[in-house]
């Protein structure tokens, strides 16, 4: 079974869909507050260049998503699937960042309800990739039951790995 990397998913709070070449500007305009990026490695990708470089990168990509309130409309942040293994059934999620306006609500777990939902369907396990330094994303990703498993360098920089089995995350749906 192919894995769907640009599903349109919603509830009543947030929705996500295809990041297109026209979200720049919007996404931008989150991604340009400085503290976004405080517990992340790339902590320049709140100067344009650096960001417009991000985001080629993430419309090449193909499975590059957008977040945005579903009553409004308004886009709130990005995420992403990647490193889909078939043969493992597993997949990452990541690249996430969300506006800081929406930080400490329920925006981040819906979000990532909403995708590891998806995910379930197709792989029976979902990776987590975590800047050591992030303790806010890091407390995050434990809420949802993920399980630290290993120090992984990617790209240059050193990343914590979080796994969440299938099974684990049907049984505490």
């Amino acid at each position: 079974m192919c894995f769907d990397f640009t599903p349109i998913l919603s509830d009543r709070v947030v929705s996500i869909d295809q990041l297109e070449p026209a979200d720049l500007e919007p996404l931008f305009t989150i991604a340009s507050d400085k503290n976004l990026w405080a517990g992340h490695p790339k902590k320049d990708r709140y100067q344009r260049p650096v960001f417009e470089q991000w985001f080629e990168e993430a419309i090449a990509s193909n499975h590059a998503l957008k977040i945005f309130e579903t009553k409004t409309g308004a886009m709130i942040g990005s995420s992403r699937y990647y490193e889909y293994d078939a043969l493992n059934k597993e997949i990452a999620i990541g690249y996430t960042f969300i506006g800081t306006a929406y930080w400490g609500g329920e925006i981040n777990k819906r979000v990532k309800n909403l995708m590891l939902n998806h995910a379930f369907k197709t792989v029976d396990k979902v990776w987590l990739h975590v800047d050591p330094s992030n303790i806010r994303s890091q407390k995050a990703v434990l809420k949802l039951g993920a399980t630290f498993t290993h120090l992984e360098e990617k790209e240059g920089e050193a990343y914590e790995c979080y796994e969440i089995p299938k099974q684990v995350w049907l049984r505490q749906t």
